[in-house]
């Protein structure tokens, strides 16, 4: 139960960090905005809140010298997994971090990135009244506030892996993975065939590699033809 648990949760954590990773790469776009501010900070808080419970499910698990060797093998997997997810919340928590103070919200400045979401006047004006906008005009200091929040979290997350290196000794190379590398693209992409056609990938895929290596052959003889018809014609003149 406790295994299954800790699997559901870093399902989460990996959505989480997928989440914020996806919000960071907007900081200083013309779509950029106090709602992207907020969203982004309980975005990262709601991961930090995760990977704190996953931490502890684990630690015990892999601290337990009477855990078999299956059990022990399936818990190191899942710790690596989740190693991996810190390190790429931390990487983004700095990178948000930077692009946050490159770019603040209420001073004069040009977008990073113009993506054309930008509303006209009609739209702008029809804003301004809203409750939402006069509690953003309230809050001017917000993103100055969060920057620094961020700074000290991003020490709380390096505390934290450095805190689970030293509790738990689980080097990631000597951990192997169940399935090989894709495995479970090519499991997604077979699913999501249609059963009518009733044709796997590995049948579609020879006569697709068979034509390509047809065309690469005709192309390279037409390619050699012209060559020497370029070296006749130039010895001739």
């Amino acid at each position: 139960m406790a295994k299954e648990e800790c699997k559901a949760l870093l399902d989460a954590l990996n959505k989480a960090t997928a989440c914020y990773h996806h919000l960071v790469l907007t900081i200083g776009g013309s779509a950029d905005s106090q709602n992207l501010r907020e969203e982004l900070q309980k975005t990262r808080r709601k991961a930090q809140e995760l990977a704190v419970t996953i931490r502890a499910q684990l630690t015990a698990p892999l601290r337990d010298r009477g855990l078999g060797a299956e059990e022990r093998a399936e818990f190191e997997r899942l710790w690596v997994a989740f190693s991996g997810c810190l390190d790429l919340l931390e990487a983004d928590m700095r990178r948000a971090l930077a692009l946050g103070t490159e770019f603040p919200l209420h001073a004069p400045r040009r977008p990073l990135v113009r993506t054309g979401m930008e509303g006209g006047a009609t739209g702008v004006a029809a804003r301004a009244l809203s409750v939402r906008s006069l509690r953003h005009e309230a809050e001017r200091d917000f993103d100055v506030e969060d920057l620094h929040q961020l700074e000290r979290e991003i020490l709380q997350v390096g505390e934290m892996i450095q805190d689970m290196e030293m509790k738990v000794n689980v080097p990631r190379w000597t951990v192997q993975a169940r399935q090989a590398a894709g495995a479970e693209l090519l499991s997604s992409a077979s699913a999501g065939v249609s059963s009518v056609g009733g044709v796997s990938i590995e049948q579609r895929t020879g006569p697709c590699d068979l034509s390509k290596a047809l065309a690469a052959t005709i192309f390279s003889a037409v390619l050699l033809a012209a060559v020497a018809l370029a070296v006749c014609v130039a010895k001739l003149s």
